[in-house]
């Protein structure tokens, strides 16, 4: 019998509604469109393919959220991290409007998705904001203010007065408040998102490991193998459109897939870790209006609460030895900093998974060939982006001309070096935090 899943230890693990994996594929299907990945991309795009009355099946290698949809902090975040939106019209004119108008509703447009199909995952809609940690940076907060607004989206700038009042502490000076911005539990709302798609007609094949894919003739055909690297349970799914939606885990499960595309990007470590609940004496002073925080430090200082009152935070660090035990004294160690009402808090959890970066972190969308998409590259902002660039590939998968859509295609180009390039990966935290040190050029 094929043996469960295995989920990495993490609050959300913990926490989140308990769904069992669906039964592998066994044998051969034909379907409209066949997604692989069953992360935020791919079970948005799945949706949002069922709703429209579309015949479509989600591969997943583990099961649904196993991967960084179901590891990460579960900010909910309406910008990038640093393609600001004139740059991506700079980039790509229209389309690059588009895009980062797409980007500016992302959040919005998730927190309608959970309350529409009613999915259960610990949101709260409370706001984003990413306060500036030196005097330097608050010029750089109202520039993105002013840029933002411009392309649609509610943002405002708040003095270091209202700083202090909304943080609870004066360690930063200023900052950038998104409203429709918030936070989720993100393995409660991948498990949600495979609800509804399942109750809207779609299917979900989990414990499916995709070993290759290739268009042939008219259709897509892509083979699979149950469960482990070792299984002889070979399957095929044939169907006219396929999105691929592994992003930070594409060449993860199966080196070989998606070669080209898992050399495009360098698969970063992310750590997370939880306190243990916070008093209601802490509680009332630390962040009260509960909004999820990400400053504008490359060795950044982010955190939330969950549903429990736990801060839900993480971090970087250099070198091995017990990594879980030194970054989660880092971590402590930064909050007790930034707070000074908070003494170095005990970490119940702590956890990590993959986010994909690239050299300039702009998201990058691909073809695959006729009625085939993929896109690669969250740099961090996996939430929101994921589920609103799933929903606009499934709308090219469905017909609409791609041209109205905001989908900046480019061809894939791996990185030089990519195997050095991994390795060295972890020295960038020494030059982020150089950086982080010196005032921007503006």
């Amino acid at each position: 019998m094929q043996s469960p899943v295995s989920f990495p230890p993490s609050l959300w693990a913990d926490t989140a509604p308990k769904r069992p994996p669906t039964a592998p594929l066994t044998g051969p299907i034909e379907t409209d469109t066949v997604i692989i990945g069953g992360g935020f991309s791919g079970l948005s795009a799945a949706l949002h393919l069922a709703k429209a009355g579309r015949d479509v099946v989600v591969l997943e290698g583990q099961a649904v959220g196993w991967g960084a949809s179901g590891r990460n902090n579960g900010q909910v975040i309406p910008t990038l991290t640093a393609a600001e939106p004139d740059m991506w019209v700079a980039r790509f004119g229209e389309t690059g409007r588009k895009f980062a108008e797409l980007i500016g509703a992302s959040a919005g447009m998730l927190f309608d998705k959970i309350r529409d199909e009613g999915i259960e995952a610990e949101a709260e809609q409370t706001g984003w904001f990413q306060p500036a940690h030196s005097p330097g940076r608050t010029k750089l907060s109202q520039k993105r203010v002013e840029a933002w607004t411009r392309f649609g989206l509610e943002v405002q700038y708040l003095d270091r007065a209202a700083t202090t009042a909304l943080m609870g502490t004066d360690h930063w000076y200023g900052g950038m408040l998104a409203p429709s911005g918030g936070h989720i539990n993100p393995l409660a709302l991948a498990r949600g998102l495979a609800g509804a798609v399942e109750r809207h007609g779609g299917t979900l094949y989990e414990q499916t490991r995709v070993e290759s894919y290739a268009h042939t003739g008219s259709e897509w055909v892509v083979k699979t193998a149950q469960g482990t690297v070792n299984s002889t349970v070979k399957s095929t799914v044939k169907a006219r459109a396929l999105i691929l939606a592994t992003n930070a885990y594409t060449g993860i499960l199966a080196p070989g897939l998606a070669r080209r595309l898992a050399r495009s990007i360098i698969p970063v470590h992310s750590w997370q870790m939880s306190t243990e609940p916070l008093s209601d004496n802490l509680r009332a002073t630390l962040l009260p209006g509960r909004q999820a925080v990400s400053d504008t430090r490359g060795d950044l200082r982010f955190f939330r609460y969950d549903a429990r009152n736990r801060l839900i935070t993480g971090g970087a660090i250099l070198g091995g030895g017990d990594v879980q035990a030194r970054i989660a004294r880092k971590v402590a160690a930064n909050l007790a900093d930034s707070f000074p009402q908070l003494a170095p808090p005990k970490m119940t959890h702590v956890w990590s998974g993959y986010l994909s970066m690239n050299w300039d972190r702009f998201p990058r969308v691909h073809k695959l060939g006729p009625n085939g998409w993929t896109w690669i590259g969250c740099n961090g902002r996996g939430v929101a982006l994921g589920n609103a660039l799933g929903r606009e590939i499934a709308r090219a998968v469905d017909g609409e001309d791609e041209r109205g859509l905001a989908l900046p295609v480019t061809e894939p180009h791996p990185l030089p070096f990519h195997a050095i390039g991994r390795r060295v990966a972890p020295l960038y935290l020494t030059w982020l935090q150089r950086k982080d040190r010196q005032e921007p050029k503006l």
